[in-house]
């Protein structure tokens, strides 16, 4: 059978992009169409080719045999054009396009929306869409440039530039700490009221106590830290540490908070750190990462708002 005159390579497009979202609705919003443009060029290319290319149902959407050999002999040259056209667009003196960016909800409305305004002045060719979610997106699927993340080990699959470093901090407000005392061992946050982040299962935090750094020499090796898990309970368990931050400033208890969330409050004597002694382990992350999936080329509008993240996050939070 003959093809069309009229070119099919948007259509062939169309089709790897369902394929690698699993969906008409995001295709379309990914592709800039509406989901019935999105249909016709999946029909268009099935009466070109003359077999079915998708299997549809009302729940899902599933690649044929003849529709998967074809995305999977076209995918590469896809990719080369995207790259290329990459490649082209940073010959530009300016850095332009849209930088797709998610974050975690309070992290990025406490530190990463407030850089954004400077970084828009001073480079008006690019745009930035900014989502704000506390699901792990899958960056490639979703059509994301870039992602800020709070983790301590970022995935070997994707590009990962640190920011800052980041610690996990025990805090109350003056006024809990009065009205209770104050805790001098792990232990003793039992008998306290706690306010855990909302996770499955009971709420336990783990401590490690802090070594005294530097050893003369030919002294004994240090000995293992101590380790504690508390399990701990209170009023109120949540998910977003804005909400546990503002809840221990009101004085209903003790919470683990992110230190880009207690820093502000700490430095207005609003909460006061605890057991300085101790540090809190496997709980939040040890550093602010920007992250990206594995790509030859970065395109120059993400390497800009990379450098301009990376100054404004500087040294931390000064908590």
């Amino acid at each position: 059978m003959s093809l069309p005159a009229a070119p099919l390579w948007p259509h062939v497009h169309a089709l790897g992009v369902i394929a690698q979202l699993g969906s008409f609705t995001l295709a379309a919003a990914r592709l800039g169409l509406s989901k019935a443009a999105v249909s016709q060029r999946v029909s268009d290319l099935e009466r070109a080719v003359g077999v079915p290319l998708l299997q549809r149902t009302t729940r899902s959407v599933r690649l044929t045999e003849a529709g998967k050999q074809l995305v999977d002999e076209t995918a590469a040259s896809f990719a080369q054009i995207e790259q290329s056209l990459h490649g082209v667009r940073d010959l530009a003196l300016e850095p332009r396009g849209l930088v797709r960016v998610t974050a975690p909800v309070a992290l990025g409305r406490q530190q990463l929306a407030p850089l954004l305004d400077a970084f828009l002045r001073a480079w008006p060719g690019i745009r930035v869409e900014l989502d704000l979610s506390d699901r792990l997106v899958n960056l490639a699927h979703e059509g994301f440039d870039l992602a800020v993340r709070h983790t301590s080990a970022p995935p070997d699959s994707h590009v990962a530039w640190k920011l800052c470093a980041s610690r996990t901090l025990l805090v109350a407000s003056p006024a809990y700490l009065k009205r209770r005392g104050t805790p001098g061992h792990p232990s003793e946050l039992a008998d306290h009221d706690c306010l855990p982040y909302l996770r499955p299962g009971p709420a336990v935090w783990p401590f490690e106590q802090k070594l005294a750094k530097g050893r003369a020499a030919g002294a004994k090796p240090a000995p293992e830290p101590e380790r504690v898990r508390v399990t701990v309970s209170g009023s109120l368990r949540a998910n977003n540490s804005e909400v546990l931050r503002d809840a221990v400033m009101a004085g209903l208890g003790i919470a683990l908070l992110p230190d880009f969330s207690a820093a502000a409050a700490l430095r207005a004597a609003r909460l006061r750190e605890l057991l300085p002694k101790w540090r809190p382990i496997g709980f939040f992350g040890e550093g602010i990462y920007a992250l990206r999936p594995w790509s030859p080329q970065v395109p120059r509008a993400v390497r800009t708002l990379v450098a301009h993240l990376r100054r404004g996050f500087g040294e931390g939070f000064g908590a």
